[in-house]
């Protein structure tokens, strides 16, 4: 019931009586009175004045079920949302849900992580009260061989909720990593659970730096948060719930194709490569290119410096800016 006043509240213009949560939701108006006054322990700021009733002014930053539950307009993408204070990883925890059973995009989302990881075996640092870490369960019934393109969809819908949220320029540094400013914001990392020609289902990691006031040497000079690019401290809760909004809309117009054809404009306007020169990093070979953007099916797609074309694929090389990360 404590999601459902929340919602209440923020759709309300003004003030919303007790008798009227308490008539809206079949419970008395005690039941009515102690939610207040949990939720005012917690730290939403809720003003109750006599005969006119109870009006929301401010939210802390917490990610509680009940504060996502309040936010998030889906139809499936987070609507079921499993809160952790600490865990070892949500990709885990979503890859032992999904093996369970948990529906379709249930969430998963953590305040600090003992165990996080990025891509090709990176460790991803996850300090308490700081950033965002969550992953989302998919369930495709299409060829394993397409849910590579998964990356890139989850990396514009992360990219547009969060410049939804906060008026920040932010891009896409092929295939998946988010940046602003040329630093890295956000990663991505997608597992899949399959059989030889059957996805049992796919995990979608995500980690943002949200509230993050500076980073050790190592990464000072390539990493960033939202809190330092907007100037000010960033509610978690709302910036999820609008990805997971974008993520919803995203998925579902892949699917239409079961590539990124109806992605591909929106995908190229935030891809930070494009145009530009590269370097692209290899197991067997290590060259500079020039990115003219994707196919697709998500390959990026780079003019040798012989002038012949080349398609590049994610799982097998990295790729830089020819002076640095970007």
């Amino acid at each position: 019931m404590k999601s459902e006043i929340l919602k209440l509240l923020r759709e309300t213009d003004g003030y919303v009586s007790g008798q009227q949560i308490s008539d809206r939701f079949g419970v008395s108006r005690t039941a009515v009175w102690k939610t207040i006054r949990q939720l005012q322990e917690e730290g939403y700021r809720v003003e109750a004045v006599r005969n006119k009733g109870y009006h929301i002014v401010d939210s802390p930053d917490v990610m509680t079920k009940e504060e996502l539950d309040s936010l998030t307009d889906t139809r499936w993408a987070g609507k079921n949302v499993i809160y952790y204070d600490v865990t070892d990883s949500t990709n885990l925890r979503i890859k032992q849900l999904g093996d369970e059973g948990a529906p379709h995009g249930t969430l998963a989302v953590a305040d600090s992580q003992t165990a996080g990881r990025g891509r090709r075996g990176h460790g991803w640092e996850s300090p308490e009260g700081g950033s965002i870490y969550m992953s989302v369960l998919l369930r495709p019934q299409f060829r394993p061989d397409k849910a590579s393109m998964l990356t890139l969809v989850a990396a514009c819908s992360v990219a547009e909720g969060i410049m939804h949220c906060e008026d920040v320029n932010v891009q896409i540094k092929w295939p998946n990593d988010i940046i602003i400013g040329g630093k890295k914001l956000a990663g991505i990392l997608t597992e899949l659970s399959t059989q030889i020609d059957y996805i049992n289902h796919v995990t979608v990691g995500i980690g943002i730096n949200v509230n993050i006031q500076e980073f050790p040497g190592e990464i000072c000079d390539t990493a960033t948060s939202l809190q330092i690019e907007c100037g000010h401290t960033v509610r978690r809760a709302p910036v999820i719930a609008e990805v997971m909004k974008r993520l919803e809309e995203n998925y579902e117009t892949f699917l239409k194709t079961e590539d990124l054809t109806g992605l591909m404009e929106k995908y190229s306007e935030l891809l930070v490569n494009k145009e530009r020169d590269v370097l692209i990093i290899g197991a067997k070979e290590q060259y500079q290119g020039h990115a003219l953007g994707i196919t697709p099916t998500g390959e990026l797609i780079v003019r040798r410096e012989d002038g012949t074309k080349q398609t590049v694929y994610a799982g097998e090389v990295s790729v830089r800016g020819v002076y640095g990360y970007v």
